[in-house]
């Protein structure tokens, strides 16, 4: 039997958040106002399918019409809102190839942000990259669900790698330049706006042994915003890698963590603090800058990690993998807030930071307090719950005199019986004093006289 432990969780603060599984369900979980609690599933969206698998995810998290896009095992991607899950366009065949093809599909998707703001509302620009190595660029018009989406323009294609399967991509922040790497494929660079390679990774030189380790990387992140020059990535040979290419072309700094494969990785808002899962629920937070371990996250997971998201103002970070669950952190004293069990093999997860919890009214579960319900509404409820309580309490004063009155009771019987000890006593004193009297007269009778 495997050693379990339990832990006692504080709960979670206001928010809300979105996961993706392998049956192609998006999860809704939210947490509601001014309450610390956990999580709780409030709406689902799509229809569980094998070949819907949530392959990639990427979210414009803004205040006014944020987007949501979804690429599915079958190289479908959906385009839909993230606060009532509307879909807003479906791109078939995204990847340009074969529709049923397994072999080829999207593992890197970006939402473009900034150029959507210059077009139209109308508009979406997205970045794709498939396993092979496939990138395109292209503008989509946001139409209905029940009509397919049309190219404003023709996208811009072109192949990342010559061989191996790629397993990352990221973008930077200003969506000037974006990262790939993967097995087979050393890490590499691209200006988007020229569509040019402007730096490749150079494979670490053999151990004191002779061993080379092939390449196989599994996962990336840059970290910081402002800077694309350096990122970090993990190795499938359990391998935390930083990178700096104004530097040079081999990693700066390296570390293992752990012996199982990185699967996840996540940068800190401090620019200088990541967040690294493996492959046997392991997950710890170091300082890039060192390569020290700061510390573990408390209460381990037992499966593979596949995401780990750091929410953008709250100090909380979410992980989910196939162990079903959805675990929510506290990033500073890294203890677990709460954990919820979403029944799927969950494969990505995102925050909604710019939504406000308050203004939903539909989808919420019962147990849930409803988002129009007032604080007054709320007190009057209290209000009516208390003579209730004070029915109990009058009836526990009862009680209580009932007991007082019996041991009152109880007092005045011990007394009573004393005395009548003591009378008793008396009267067994004079019982036996006529008895001696008695037998002394008898004695007298029977002795003879001389």
């Amino acid at each position: 039997m495997p050693r379990t432990t339990t832990l006692e969780c504080s709960g979670c603060p206001p928010l809300r958040a979105l996961t993706f599984d392998s049956i192609g369900l998006i999860k809704v979980l939210e947490v509601p106002d001014k309450q610390r609690g956990v999580p709780q599933v409030v709406e689902r969206w799509g229809d569980p399918e094998s070949s819907k698998c949530v392959m990639a995810v990427s979210m414009i998290d803004r205040n006014s019409q944020p987007l949501l896009a979804v690429a599915r095992k079958n190289n479908e991607i959906e385009v839909l809102s993230p606060v009532n899950g509307d879909i807003q366009t479906t791109i078939s065949d995204a990847s340009g190839l074969d529709v049923n093809s397994e072999e080829n599909n999207i593992v890197g998707l970006h939402l473009f942000e900034k150029q959507n703001t210059e077009l139209d509302s109308r508009y979406c620009t997205l970045l794709t990259c498939t396993t092979k190595g496939n990138a395109s660029i292209r503008s989509i018009e946001l139409a209905d669900s029940s009509t397919e989406s049309s190219c404003t323009d023709s996208p811009k294609t072109w192949n990342v790698c010559s061989g191996g399967n790629i397993l990352c991509c990221k973008v930077d922040r200003h969506e000037n330049f974006a990262l790939f790497g993967g097995k087979g494929v050393e890490l590499n660079i691209w200006d988007i706006n020229n569509l040019t390679k402007i730096w490749n990774s150079k494979p670490p030189p053999k151990d004191n042994l002779g061993i080379f380790t092939p390449t196989w990387f599994t996962s990336a992140a840059f970290l910081m915003k402002d800077d694309h020059r350096k990122f970090v990535a993990g190795t499938n040979s359990h391998q935390v890698r930083l990178y700096d290419i104004s530097a040079q072309r081999r990693p700066v700094l390296s570390f293992d963590f752990r012996e199982t494969p990185i699967k996840a990785l996540a940068e800190d808002i401090d620019g200088h603090s990541v967040y690294v899962g493996n492959g046997s629920g392991d997950m710890a937070s170091f300082d890039i800058r060192t390569g020290k371990m700061l510390g573990g996250f408390s209460g381990k997971c037992s499966g593979s990690i596949k995401s780990i998201v750091r929410h953008p103002e709250l100090p909380i970070i979410a992980s989910c993998g196939l162990d079903c669950y959805l675990r929510l952190w506290d990033t500073k004293t890294r203890q677990l807030l709460s954990a919820v069990f979403l029944k799927q093999h969950v494969m990505h997860v995102l925050f909604d930071s710019k939504f406000d919890i308050k203004d939903t009214s539909s989808g919420v579960d019962s147990s849930l307090p409803s988002k129009g319900i007032t604080q007054t509404e709320i007190l009057s409820e209290e209000v009516e719950e208390l003579p209730l309580k004070r029915k109990k309490s009058s009836r526990n004063k009862e009680h209580t005199e009932d007991g007082s009155e019996r041991k009152k009771k109880s007092k005045h019987s011990k007394e009573r019986k004393k005395s009548e000890g003591r009378d008793g006593g008396e009267k067994i004193g004079s019982r036996d004093e006529r008895r001696k009297s008695k037998l002394k007269k008898k004695d007298s009778r029977s002795i003879p006289e001389l």
